[in-house]
């Protein structure tokens, strides 16, 4: 049987690419046929995802971009827009957790303004950048990668919560706005995933244990699961879904 390539030709831009999450979804994408502007502020990282998909056959591309500098973002469209002349497929997934996260009054105003730029402001201008290109095309697909933090209680995060609760809220927005010139907007939601982010917390055998054992499936989730819900969103079998929040988290919110 012959292997359907659901991405096949479209371009994709892909923030945040160079490490976990990000790196799996832009792997996914080549994989199924598609077009990478991998973006990521990290010049090694983005460059080791864009070679890595290029040496497996797939089309990738790295574009050094900061989505905290509106520049670059304006910059990394015009790119995409010279190399290809489309943008099919936008995937809001860089974001940042910083040191200095806590409880509101613990909080200072150089890490919440830092961390809503780019969580928060930094997906609103990239899809800002792009959606003029996409109601021209009269298609697209724009994927924000959220966070269970952003609908449920979690203690010490109140930045990083604020701003993905931010997400949701951006998501049905656009998508509302969107959807009558056949743009699609939808949201990921991971659940607990074995990424760099969360390499510090992971190096304890009982933290691991902990989080796994939240999850119905009983075990981390990795970059190739949310890659998959990604990968079906960008592509035309998700004709339908317009304004969704997807979780991927093994069951972890069901109870």
């Amino acid at each position: 049987m012959e292997v359907k390539l659901r991405l096949k030709d479209k371009v994709a831009i892909v923030t945040g690419a160079g490490a976990g999450i990000g790196r799996g979804i832009a792997e996914r994408f080549a994989h199924e046929g598609a077009r990478v502007l991998i973006a990521d502020k990290n010049r090694e990282w983005g460059q080791s995802t864009a070679d890595f998909i290029s040496a497996q056959g797939g089309q990738a591309m790295f574009v050094h971009t900061d989505v905290a500098q509106e520049e670059d973002i304006r910059q990394l469209v015009d790119f995409a827009l010279k190399k290809h002349g489309v943008i099919d497929v936008l995937c809001n997934n860089a974001g940042v957790l910083l040191p200095g996260e806590g409880r509101a009054h613990e909080l200072t105003n150089d890490v919440w303004d830092k961390t809503f730029v780019v969580n928060l402001k930094g997906y609103w201008l990239c899809a800002k950048y792009v959606l003029p290109t996409m109601l021209n095309q009269q298609s697209g697909s724009i994927i924000l990668i959220a966070s269970p933090t952003g609908a449920l209680g979690f203690t010490r995060l109140t930045a990083y919560s604020s701003t993905k609760g931010g997400v949701f809220g951006l998501t049905r927005a656009m998508a509302a706005d969107y959807a009558p010139e056949g743009i699609r907007v939808n949201a990921i939601v991971p659940g607990t995933i074995d990424t760099p982010m969360n390499a510090v917390e992971f190096e304890d055998p009982k933290a691991r244990e902990f989080w796994a054992n939240r999850a119905l499936s009983r075990r981390l989730g990795t970059p190739k699961d949310v890659a998959a819900m990604a990968a079906f969103l960008a592509s035309d079998d998700a004709d339908y879904c317009v304004g969704g929040i997807f979780t991927v988290d093994g069951g972890q919110t069901a109870i």
